[in-house]
């Protein structure tokens, strides 16, 4: 099994799916890491059965906050590169490979972000507005273009992740690596993944997170903002 390349899962309350998913992963690679962000029900149990590593906090601290706990395991561990992954089905298995070729060929990137189809399948009109429009004005910011930001699905490299300091601590946070990593020159480029929607309700709050993210966008723009209370991560 391969090794220099870790598979992190942020997860809350996905005992329907976690088990199988990691016990697929664990087919090819050693080091899965899942890290349960408060769960009520039994995620922890069924990851660390089928061989995940699985780091926990007592109380649901945000997808965000699951990230970091899992950057600062990989970081401490010495694994070279990460694989991101959600634990609810809308990301398969088979599309893992596509992020390690990329990885193992072309070297002058540090982060590949998946990259959907937004035509001819089940996502929603204003869900694909969402994310193009935000996938334009996180490319400005960030200054490369990068086609899908909104995707969880991601390989980072172990360099990124010791680099990059983290404030947020929900959905945002993909977003605000994806910035500040390139304002520190790390090149993003794509891989291609499959598309799917099914039964499971999105667990992002379409005006809390959208709120969240104005704010982590201004307070990156202009961080003296950071020190007020009314702009810290919440």
């Amino acid at each position: 099994m391969k090794d220099d390349i870790a598979i992190l899962i942020p997860a809350y309350n996905e005992e329907k799916n976690i088990g199988i998913l990691v016990s697929k992963i664990k087919k090819q690679y050693s080091n899965v890491i899942v890290v349960d962000d408060g769960s009520n029900d039994r995620t922890s149990l069924y990851a660390r059965q089928n061989g995940a590593v699985v780091l926990s906090h007592p109380i649901c601290r945000g997808k965000g906050e699951a990230l970091k706990t899992g950057f600062r395991y990989i970081v401490e561990k010495n694994i070279p590169a990460v694989v991101t992954m959600d634990g609810d089905g809308q990301h398969l298995v088979e599309d893992i490979p596509g992020f390690e070729r990329a990885y193992r060929i072309h070297k002058r990137s540090s982060i590949w972000v998946g990259k959907r189809k937004m035509k001819s399948t089940k996502m929603s009109v204003i869900r694909r507005m969402t994310n193009i429009s935000m996938s334009v004005v996180i490319s400005v910011i960030a200054g490369q273009w990068i086609p899908d930001t909104q995707c969880g699905f991601r390989l980072i490299k172990k360099e990124v992740l010791s680099t990059v300091r983290l404030n947020t601590s929900h959905f945002e946070t993909e977003s605000e690596l994806l910035i500040k990593a390139s304002w520190k020159g790390f090149h993003i480029s794509s891989v291609l993944i499959s598309t799917i929607y099914d039964e499971e309700k999105s667990k992002i709050r379409p005006l809390q997170d959208t709120k969240r993210f104005f704010i982590m966008l201004v307070s990156i723009l202009y961080p003296p903002l950071l020190r007020f209370k009314g702009f810290k991560n919440k």
